[in-house]
């Protein structure tokens, strides 16, 4: 099994108030304890009010990843903001459903889907 670097665990791109994170690892505790700080890092110093998680390169992931998107959830919501997860897989999609997190975060097939429903 090959390990990716730290960057290449994640890709950013920020446009206007909304930061899609192309997340392209699994999401254990080791991955997302680095995600967490560039994601807030990027949340703090562009002004970001949406957030979309893209999924597409993800087939596992473990509580700690549901703890990355509730707190960014946690930290836009006070904004107004909204969060949003992409290409979500079945593995994925199963633990988000039985996480309850379907109830406060929206998915879409595509992050420009997400981009145009959030705004």
């Amino acid at each position: 099994m090959e390990t990716k670097s730290r960057d290449e665990m994640v890709h950013y791109e920020l446009c206007d108030q909304c930061l899609v994170v192309y997340v392209t690892s699994d999401l254990d505790h080791h991955a997302v304890n680095y995600l967490r700080e560039r994601s807030d890092r990027m949340i703090q110093a562009g002004n970001v009010k949406y957030i979309i998680f893209d999924f597409e390169n993800v087939d596992f992931m473990d509580s700690s990843g549901i703890g990355l998107i509730m707190g960014r959830y946690k930290k836009v919501m006070f904004l107004g903001g909204k969060v949003a997860v992409t290409h979500v897989e079945d593995n994925v999609d199963r633990i988000f459903r039985i996480s309850g997190l379907y109830q406060i975060i929206e998915k879409y097939d595509t992050p420009s889907q997400a981009v145009a429903k959030l705004y």
